[in-house]
Parts: C-alpha cells; sequence; structure tokens
C-alpha cells in the first residue's frame, strides 16, 4: 500500500442530544486514533478532524459539515476514504474491516 488511507472524524465539543453517555467526538477521535496505531502501527492512515460548527478543510468537507448540523446526524461520524463507517458511537470493529478492505494490515 503505498498511499495513506484518509480517516475523517466530523464532530462537535459539544454532545449531541442522543449521545449524552458517550465521550465527546474529541476524544472518541483520539480513542479511535490510539487504537488504529496499536494495530496497524503509526503510518499508513492520515487522521483528520473537522469540527462540524467551525469546519476547515475542502469545499467538500465543509459541505458535509454543514450536512451533519443540517440534517441532525449523530456525531461524531467516522470516514474512512469515502465510506461512513460510524456515526454516534462507532464500532471498532467496523472501521477495522474498512481499512483491511482498502489493504492495510495489521502489524505483527
Amino acid at each position: 500500500m503505498s498511499e495513506k488511507l484518509e480517516l475523517i472524524v466530523y464532530g462537535a465539543e459539544v454532545l449531541c442530544a442522543s449521545c449524552v453517555n458517550l465521550p465527546s467526538s474529541k476524544e472518541q477521535y483520539e480513542w479511535l486514533q490510539a487504537a488504529i496505531n496499536r494495530k496497524y502501527g503509526e503510518t499508513g492512515i492520515e487522521y483528520k478532524y473537522i469540527d462540524i460548527f467551525n469546519p476547515e478543510g475542502d469545499d467538500e468537507e465543509i459541505e458535509f459539515a454543514k450536512r451533519v448540523v443540517e440534517e441532525d446526524l449523530i456525531y461524531p461520524v467516522v470516514f474512512v476514504e469515502d465510506e461512513i463507517v460510524g456515526e454516534g458511537n462507532p464500532r471498532l470493529k467496523k472501521v477495522y474491516e474498512a481499512l483491511e478492505k482498502r489493504g492495510l494490515e495489521p502489524i505483527s
């Protein structure tokens, strides 16, 4: 695998109404990053966190951040490349499956 896979987490500092007992989006982003790095190493993935209330990035990322707010999606919303792999409380198994489907292999 020559190119890095992109993992994007769209979220906010404020918890969504449906996520009262869950960690914040930023905490989940950091947790995902740590878990993925333990399993696959620290190379091969580019991580990005986008605040849905103050989005920065390319036009497509900014538009999706607005969509999360306007459509009341449960955040964080986790993307691997162009696929949504988690919403609200992302599951590691689904994230791992998406990464492996794109050629990332666990470290020994």
